[in-house]
């Protein structure tokens, strides 16, 4: 399996062709994809999903893909390492919440985004001012994390609804996506309040996520915010107090006593 591997912390890339040129491949690191023009089928971890112009993907390192173009197609890429979007010097006044929340989507991954007729205007002008930026990104570094940024909460907002009642047999990808939204708020990620929100029992809850996700709810949540918590420590760009009040938690002393975990 080819793998691609990009060493900047964000790269924008335009170009139009007739025939795709890449083989079935993964990445180490994310990329937003927009159809500017043109139609095909993009094979996503074995899927296939119909593309036309107007529609946006978002894939991830683990995410194997490749298109069929049919149609004459503009791309724009628009790829960010994790680096990137935890060190970005506006992270801390531009959360990342909504750009985590969709990364962690995996079903946002293998479908794509269909948009409303206001906000495929919105995102066309928007991805028209990053194709702009291509040349210099790292010059127009912060222009580009503010247009990510505005992405992330639109895309968001046209995510479908995974509200219990609708969800049948993807409850799983429910349940992985209410902890990610819920992720900063540790009152809405407790047991009882989960299964008043998903109309079951706490007992039941538990098992059922155990036995679908190979974790329990508790070790599946702790791993997650684990992991965000890191990457904010890693990044040089927060303090301790700053991660304590963005995750919900008391002070300090509690960060480091869940690193410690």
């Amino acid at each position: 399996m080819k793998r691609y591997r990009q060493f900047k912390p964000i790269l924008i890339s335009a170009f139009e062709v007739e025939q795709w040129h890449h083989p079935a491949h993964t990445h180490n690191h994310y990329e937003l994809i927009y159809i500017k023009n043109g139609s095909g089928i993009h094979h996503i971890n074995k899927l296939t999903v119909i593309y036309q112009e107007g529609d946006i993907f978002l894939l991830g390192p683990s995410e194997e893909h490749y298109f069929e173009i049919e149609q004459k197609t503009k791309f724009i890429y628009l790829k960010f390492t994790d680096l990137y979007m935890q060190g970005s010097q506006d992270a801390w006044h531009h959360p990342v919440k909504e750009l985590e929340y969709l990364v962690h989507n995996r079903e946002s991954h293998l479908s794509g985004f269909k948009l409303t007729a206001n906000d495929q205007l919105l995102t066309a002008q928007i991805f028209n001012v990053i194709e702009l930026m291509k040349l210099d990104p790292l010059l127009n570094e912060r222009l580009i994390w503010q247009q990510l940024i505005s992405l992330s909460v639109i895309l968001k907002r046209n995510l479908f609804c995974t509200m219990p009642d609708q969800i049948g047999e993807n409850k799983m990808e429910a349940m992985f996506s209410y902890i990610h939204e819920n992720i900063y708020t540790p009152e809405r990620l407790r047991s009882a309040v989960m299964a008043a929100d998903f109309n079951t029992t706490i007992n039941y809850i538990g098992r059922y996520f155990k036995r679908n996700a190979g974790v329990s709810l508790r070790s599946y949540i702790k791993s997650y915010r684990h992991t965000l918590i890191s990457k904010r420590m890693q990044a040089g760009n927060y303090s301790l107090k700053q991660i304590a009040a963005e995750f919900g938690l008391a002070d300090e002393s509690h960060v480091h006593k869940l690193m410690r975990q």
